[in-house]
């Protein structure tokens, strides 16, 4: 499907697009892909806008939108073909992101079996290293504040005087 658009891109144009190509898009890591998912989303809406715009500009000569779309002809195939680049792109960059979270939360997940505690007073932000005194802690049921638990107990001893009292 991209062969067909290949003929209307500029020579730095056609190097991106070789950057899509599955064996190498295959060797990029998640920020590399983020990199040439931004380069291409740039191009593509540059492409658009440059299209809507010459478009836009033949609608009053044209006396319609319809009767102006096909003029800049180009500029509407090449935003076709970095659309369907940036959605191959995004394709890979969605698998390689849920590939890394699940990385990661296998790794937190044995880190909580082995009752070390991941979180912010655990880790040591001078070295970069998660110290091994960090343990879980015991939940205390809070809404998010003790003001607001107070609030929310105190009412519920009023309503429960106010029954009482009848």
């Amino acid at each position: 499907m991209m062969e067909e658009y290949l003929w209307v891109l500029k020579r730095s144009e056609l190097d991106l697009m070789r950057e899509i190509e599955p064996e190498r898009l295959a060797a990029l890591d998640e920020d590399e892909l983020l990199a040439l998912h931004k380069r291409v989303r740039r191009a593509r809406n540059k492409h658009v806008t440059n299209y809507r715009r010459t478009a836009a500009k033949s609608v009053n000569a044209a006396k319609s939108r319809g009767a102006a779309r096909p003029k800049g002809g180009k500029d509407r195939l090449r935003a076709e073909a970095f659309e369907e680049a940036l959605a191959r792109v995004s394709e890979r960059l969605a698998e390689v992101a849920h590939e890394q979270a699940e990385l990661l939360k296998a790794e937190r997940l044995a880190m909580a079996r082995e009752g070390k505690w991941t979180g912010p007073e655990s880790f040591n932000a001078s070295t970069g290293a998660i110290n091994d005194e960090g343990r879980t802690r015991s939940h205390q049921k809070t809404t998010g504040g003790q003001k607001r638990d107070a609030s929310s107990r105190s009412q519920g001893a009023r309503r429960q005087a106010k029954r009482d009292s009848r």
